[in-house]
């Protein structure tokens, strides 16, 4: 039976979640969770898109993840397929290692964004010797929320679920333990989010959730960047000079980023370019906005 389209939207929030073939376990070693984390860093800032909340678990993961307007199966096909390639080599295998593709549900509401939360952060409760102590646990974000545990790879916005317990961070967290101790916690997550919703009622819709800008037009964007860099971006494009490589390089990464473009949209539109030479180039681009204060700037100045 054929699978149905991906329910998609340029303003929506996704649950996310991602489960290993039966046989085999996604994370081997607390290394594997730090790689899977690091990667998620990774293209987070590659695609400007945010992460609310996250669990890790031996087989699978659980995502709250705002795309921002990125393409929300862009995002995950980056991030399994790199993470794919790093176990198969480290531990000497081949073939699938994801259970088909992730489940993906758009965050409809306010109460939804709770529950969410919730039942992410609770994930964990099954684990040897984390009951009744689940913030303590490294690959979940629900220590971040309490403050418990630093965020020390700058991976998670707090600022949306916490908002809805108070303005003032230190009260906000205090809240949301409690909020947390207050849910029991259902193994379903329609159920935790009908506890929510009527104990808390529904509220206007995320509203707090950051937005940028995704530019449709490919002409519209490149004139942008030929004022902001003040240099003829189009003509760079198309040229293979040592001095016209960084414009290449951050103007590919932008395309990637901000107009959603694939890596053969990209070469068709440069001309005369491998695939991988594409990808080499937003990559290099990327790490330009890393590490160079004018393509920072730039980047932001597009945003």
């Amino acid at each position: 039976m054929p699978r149905g389209p991906r329910k998609k939207s340029p303003t929506a929030l996704y649950h996310i979640m991602s489960r290993s073939i039966s046989e085999v376990n996604l994370f081997k070693s607390d290394l594997d969770k730090d790689y899977y984390l690091k990667l998620l860093k990774r293209y987070k800032e590659k695609y400007q898109c945010e992460i609310y909340a996250y669990c890790l678990m031996s087989n699978h993961v659980h995502l709250f993840i705002n795309p921002c307007g990125f393409d929300i199966s862009t995002f995950m096909l980056s991030l399994n397929t790199a993470y794919v390639c790093y176990f198969n080599k480290k531990y000497k295998r081949h073939g699938h290692l994801f259970q088909g593709r992730y489940a993906s549900k758009i965050v409809v509401n306010d109460s939804y964004c709770l529950a969410l939360s919730a039942y992410i952060h609770n994930n964990a409760k099954d684990l040897p010797g984390i009951h009744g102590n689940e913030e303590s646990y490294p690959y979940s974000s629900y220590g971040i929320y309490t403050g418990k545990l630093l965020d020390q790879k700058k991976l998670v916005n707090t600022q949306l679920i916490l908002g809805y317990f108070s303005k003032n961070k230190i009260k906000a967290r205090d809240r949301y333990r409690l909020f947390m101790k207050s849910i029991h916690h259902s193994p379903k997550l329609d159920e935790v989010e009908a506890e929510i919703a009527t104990a808390y009622g529904e509220n206007i819709y995320y509203s707090e959730k950051r937005m940028i800008i995704r530019y449709e037009s490919l002409t519209e964007l490149i004139h942008k960047i030929e004022k902001i860099l003040d240099t003829k971006v189009g003509i760079l494009l198309h040229l293979r000079q040592h001095e016209a490589c960084n414009v290449r390089a951050f103007t590919t990464y932008v395309m990637r980023s901000l107009c959603g473009l694939s890596y053969k949209e990209i070469g068709h539109y440069i001309g005369n370019i491998s695939l991988s030479g594409v990808c080499h180039l937003a990559n290099k681009g990327f790490q330009l906005v890393m590490e160079d204060k004018r393509y920072l700037l730039a980047f932001e100045a597009l945003l």
